[in-house]
């Protein structure tokens, strides 16, 4: 540890620290803007000027500065306020005023930092320079005339996304950042630069003109869009959400977020359900609650229970799911699965399918085999996580799938279930690079566990981790990397077949009469007997509503209160940001009402019984649950043989990144960036 004076306060900083973050020890705030703790260090705006007491009588620019043992730092001279003035003013030279018409106005670093240690007033006469504004895709608009050259797009796309497109072109007051030859920016997290630019340069291209930022409520949520259950920020005015952005959890998503869950937003007011609907003589017609109740008892109660079924989709809230299996567990049906893909594997330890290692723990992690996963489509934020700690060094990672493109680099250990054996057998070249680590890991990816052979891949991936030490009371590398917000939580309560049950796929071969579908539109509706009722519940219209014989409009993630379980098993809490439209009420309340009106009236009236009889069923929702990561004590392997594996390759789960759910499918910007990035895909969506 070094010890430094700042201002006259002592500190403790560890060696090799910045004199900037040693200012920030000490309270003191020193601005900038090419600076970020989460980029490399570029020493481009010079705005971070601080004195420095026994080096050359001149401000020293504090973001590339170490700090010594010893320093004397001083933030607050004159020599240093003189520079910082003449810093923002040659940064004014040649910067558009036109923060009327620029969108970020209101939450712009520029406007801040020229407040309060710029001029009064400007001594420039000159011309100023013009850029033309490059095209970037559907997502990121460029004006580039207010860029200042702080170069945080361009290592953030480099560094963190991998996706190195971004750079700088000429020299001096002639530097344009650009893509070099036009194209679209095509990571998945580009929309994160628009959070990164101090200035207006890139800002939201569907966002644009469209809201100042005090105009806004803004509600803490989180994401539902994948399973990593990115922290997020609601932005809405009146009764529309405008825009979402990420917030800071660094157990999670750090400050990052994948650009379908920021920009899909739009899709959450196009092809809403908002009014009951009911089929008769083979159309819908819109009914009131109680004529959609109505028809749902009679039909209900004119089979025995056994022929009642009910399958829950990816994006359904924790309530809404205990709500649903306690309706039917007291109609007296075993027939429910949160399993819409038809995945049949052992859920009967938490360990079995849960990411245990955990996003953060990704960190400490020196070898990594992905099997049958592509995370950077599944969890752009955690395979970003990948990259951090591939940049590290000391870190290798195998991939076994179709090959697909990374950000980091992989070895290609083969395509199917015959390099999980090789590997098994210890004769692939890569088992030596998984037995030379000390903490490596597994992540095998959900959509190959819906295959046939599944439960013996589950099993074998199992196999696997024990073999090359994964598993130990201070590691634990079996992750199971979901794609469903809502699947984690489901396994969590029991949302699956009983004893006697029949799981998804025997229900849509004509296992039921009558069929409840929460949300569930990613199952084969094409699958279902014509004489099969179809109950959809959900706030979109997709498949599952055009098969429906009853609808019922029920809330989106922001409309509600809602409890997530992500892929890791952290419980966190989503609040309401707007309210549903119409007539359509929270998923709960509307099982609650109809558990009412069919006699089995459900024992909560409120959310706030919910869950309390939500954490009392199940501890590991209680309020004073910590989350914490499994140690690896536990070898007993999950049901499965292993030896079972069919010889099939595996194929990628998700066809195409941006459009994986009802809100994403409904959303014209994620249609623009099929359009954009796959052509063929958009034109046949179009037909």
């Amino acid at each position: 540890m070094a010890k430094v004076t700042v201002d006259g306060i002592e500190v403790e900083v560890p060696n090799g620290s910045s004199v900037l973050q040693a200012a920030e020890a000490a309270g003191k705030e020193i601005p900038r803007f090419c600076y970020h703790e989460r980029l490399s260090v570029a020493g481009n705006c010079r705005m971070c000027l601080v004195e420095i007491e026994k080096m050359p009588p001149k401000p020293v620019a504090s973001c590339g500065q170490p700090v010594a043992d010893g320093m004397v730092i001083h933030t607050d001279t004159e020599m240093v306020r003189r520079g910082r003035r003449g810093v923002m003013e040659f940064l004014l030279i040649n910067h558009p005023l036109d923060c009327p018409i620029c969108d970020q106005g209101g939450e712009c670093d520029l406007q801040d930092e020229a407040v309060s240690y710029g001029r009064d007033d400007s001594r420039y006469d000159e011309a100023k320079r013009s850029v033309a504004q490059p095209d970037w895709g559907p997502l990121v608009k460029t004006t580039m005339t207010r860029c200042i050259h702080c170069t945080r797009c361009i290592r953030f796309t480099t560094e963190v996304a991998g996706v190195a497109e971004l750079g700088a072109m000429s020299r001096g007051e002639s530097t344009e950042v650009g893509t070099y030859v036009q194209k679209a920016l095509s990571s998945e997290l580009s929309g994160n630069i628009i959070d990164l630019c101090p200035v207006g340069a890139l800002t939201s291209k569907p966002y644009a003109f469209t809201a100042r930022p005090w105009e806004l409520r803004k509600t803490d949520s989180v994401d539902v869009l994948d399973a990593v259950g990115a922290n997020i920020r609601v932005d809405t005015r009146g009764a529309e959400v405008l825009r979402i952005l990420p917030r800071m959890n660094d157990d999670v998503n750090e400050e990052w977020l994948g650009d379908k869950s920021r920009f899909a937003v739009d899709g959450l007011k196009r092809r809403r359900l908002d009014r009951p609907w009911l089929r008769e003589n083979g159309k819908l017609r819109a009914a009131s609650w109680e004529e959609a109740f109505a028809a749902i008892a009679s039909r209900m109660k004119a089979v025995t229970p056994d022929r009642l079924g009910a399958v829950a989709g990816d994006l359904c809230d924790v309530e809404s799911l205990l709500a649903l299996k306690e309706f039917f567990t007291a109609i007296g049906s075993e027939n429910m699965d949160c399993r819409q893909d038809g995945a049949v594997f052992d859920a009967s330890r938490r360990s079995f399918y849960l990411f245990n290692t955990t996003i953060a723990g990704i960190e400490e992690a020196d070898a990594v085999l992905i099997i049958g996963s592509n995370p950077r489509h599944e969890a752009p934020v955690l395979n970003a996580r990948i990259r951090k700690r591939w940049l590290a060094g000391g870190f290798a990672a195998g991939v076994i799938g179709v090959p697909h493109a990374l950000t980091y680099p992989a070895e290609q250990v083969g395509v199917g279930p015959d390099a999980v054996k090789a590997l098994i057998e210890g004769t692939h070249p890569f088992a030596k690079v998984l037995e030379a680590a000390t903490k490596p890991m597994i992540i095998l990816g959900a959509g190959v566990l819906a295959r046939p052979d599944g439960a013996a891949i589950h099993a074998a991936a199992w196999q696997l981790a024990l073999k090359y030490n994964m598993l130990s009371p201070e590691w634990h590398g079996f992750n199971v990397l979901h794609h469903a917000a809502a699947r984690t939580g489901a396994l969590d309560i029991r949302f699956l077949p009983g004893a006697n049950g029949k799981t998804t796929r025997q229900m849509l071969q004509g296992g039921v009469d009558v069929l409840w579908l929460q949300g569930a539109d990613e199952i084969d509706v094409s699958a279902l007997s014509e004489k099969t009722f179809v109950i959809y519940q959900g706030h979109h219209g997709d498949a599952g509503a055009a098969r429906a014989d009853v609808i019922l409009p029920g809330a989106a993630y922001t409309e509600k209160d809602g409890t997530y379980v992500n892929t890791e098993g952290r419980v966190q809490t989503g609040l309401l940001a707007v309210k549903p439209p119409g007539d359509a009420r929270e998923d709960w309340r509307i099982i609650r009402a109809l558990s009412a009106y069919m006699g089995h009236a459900l024992r909560y009236d409120t959310l706030q019984e919910l869950r309390a009889h939500l954490a009392v069923s199940y501890p590991i929702f209680a309020a004073d649950a910590r989350f914490h990561r499994f140690a690896g004590t536990d070898m007993s392997a999950p049901a499965g043989d292993g030896n079972a594996m069919s010889g099939a390759p595996f194929e990628p789960v998700l066809e195409n990144y941006y459009r994986t759910d009802v809100i994403s499918r409904a959303s014209p910007t994620m249609a623009a960036c099929v359009a954009a990035h796959a052509p063929a895909a958009a034109a046949e969506a179009a037909e």
